[in-house]
């Protein structure tokens, strides 16, 4: 049998002390973002935003449905548009936010996977900032939240 150990890197910062590379810029757009969720079901408010390479700053919000399961994530919504829409400027840097303002929030399974995915048709990795309204762990791509992706390998690519 072979054990291995997995080691995730990332970093903690307070958001009221200085933020590298332009991270404050997109936790606010986040923020804003909240402001346009639809979720008067769980009164669950989520807010993404995500730097592009060109520099432009793309925003997303939860939208849920009277049908729950169709319900869509404010990650999954804005990765959907970034990937129809402008696949040709990769996402650099994503920051999500909830409206739990003491918890960091995280993305669902469903969400690291779609990350995962499009860490792979842009062929880089997006800088992951999950955010509370007093702090904010970032990761380094989506491996770091789900180390063991689903893989399909269609013959078209």
């Amino acid at each position: 049998m072979k054990e291995n150990i997995l080691h995730i890197s990332y970093k903690q910062y307070r958001l009221d002390e200085p933020l590298p590379d332009g991270l404050s810029e997109v936790i606010e757009a986040a923020r804003d973002a909240r402001n346009t969720s639809y979720s008067p079901y769980s009164g669950f408010r989520v807010g993404v935003a995500a730097r592009l390479e060109s520099g432009s700053i793309i925003t997303a919000s939860n939208q849920e449905s009277s049908s729950f399961p169709a319900s869509i994530c404010a990650e999954h919504n804005l990765l959907t548009h970034h990937n129809t829409h402008m696949p040709h400027d990769p996402i650099v840097m994503l920051a999500v936010i909830s409206s739990d303002g003491e918890n960091e929030c995280c993305p669902c399974g469903v969400c690291r996977q779609v990350l995962a995915d499009t860490e792979t048709r842009q062929k880089r990795e997006i800088k992951i900032a999950m955010c509370s309204e007093t702090t904010a762990t970032v990761v380094n791509g989506a491996s770091a939240l789900l180390p063991f992706t689903f893989k399909f390998n269609p013959t078209e690519e």
